[in-house]
């Protein structure tokens, strides 16, 4: 079942159950998979990879923006951001635990040697492809970091 297919399932038990935050979550991947695929370049259909981007796009969209509402005082619009979160993630692989991608980018460091900062671009281009959809960059990014200073 395809990714789009998935969405429009979970849209019809959303209207069903009356959930409108899951709704709003829905239409919004489905508006963002119908832009993708009206461009150009995907003419033939999205791949899965381009799908997992995409929705951790809008994952961390969401999560910013709750952020942002938070550090603001506003948990009552933090709260359905966050929600929405949840209902997208639920169409993504399952993330792995920090201590899991600890482990593969201590691999990936003892692949490529790296020692020091400067290999850091090395390491993120290897780890971001090998972990891709099950971590978001930005932890990555902070492991790989306290792994190479």
């Amino acid at each position: 079942m395809s990714l789009q297919d998935r969405v429009m399932t979970e849209m019809k038990n959303a209207m069903k159950s009356k959930n409108t935050l899951a709704l709003e979550a829905l239409r919004a991947v489905k508006s963002e998979l119908l832009l993708a695929k009206s461009n150009a370049e995907t003419k033939d259909g999205l791949s899965e990879e381009q799908e997992i981007k995409l929705l951790q796009k809008l994952v961390k969209q969401r999560k910013e923006s709750a952020l942002v509402y938070q550090e603001q005082g506003r948990e009552d619009l933090a709260e359905p951001e966050l929600k929405q979160a949840e209902v997208i993630e639920q169409f993504l692989p399952e993330q792995m635990s920090e201590e899991e991608i600890a482990a593969e980018v201590e691999q990936i460091i003892g692949q490529t040697g790296a020692d020091s900062m400067k290999d850091m671009g090395k390491v993120m281009g290897m780890a971001s492809k090998k972990l891709a959809g099950r971590a978001d960059g930005k932890t990555i990014s902070d492991i790989v970091k306290k792994k190479l200073s």
